[in-house]
């Protein structure tokens, strides 16, 4: 099954723009045919959640998407980056930040995990 990975080019809040290529294929299907992977600071860094459809909750990334697809209806796969550390109230300066070795180490010990999930989606699907 051939796989394509779109990276964004525009910030982050602006990540719908990137689906138009897909969006201008009629065959284009969000349910199936699309993965967004996301960090997430609302989630524990070294975890991940990942879910077929739902809410933004907040993430302007996805909100973005949710707005070029018109829909909540697509798969994606959170990855922790949070808590916020006491004190921290501005998230966006705290998210671009460089991960700590801590992170860094969290988040290396996950990836066997989230390789797996993401084969496992793309060779199955998240039904």
């Amino acid at each position: 099954m051939p796989v394509r990975v779109l990276k964004p080019t525009t910030y982050m809040n602006a990540s719908g723009a990137a689906l138009a290529s897909l969006r201008a294929d009629p065959a284009f299907d969000p349910v199936q045919d699309l993965l967004i992977l996301v960090d997430e600071f609302r989630i524990p860094t070294g975890t991940f959640r990942l879910r077929t459809e739902g809410s933004a909750g907040g993430h302007n990334g996805l909100k973005s998407i949710e707005t070029a697809l018109q829909s909540q209806l697509y798969p994606r796969l959170r990855i922790g980056v949070g808590p916020l550390p006491e004190g921290v109230s501005d998230w966006s300066d705290y998210v671009l930040a460089p991960f700590t070795l801590e992170q860094h180490e969290q988040v290396e010990a996950i990836m066997p995990q989230l390789v797996d999930a993401v084969t496992k989606w793309v060779k199955e699907g998240t039904s």
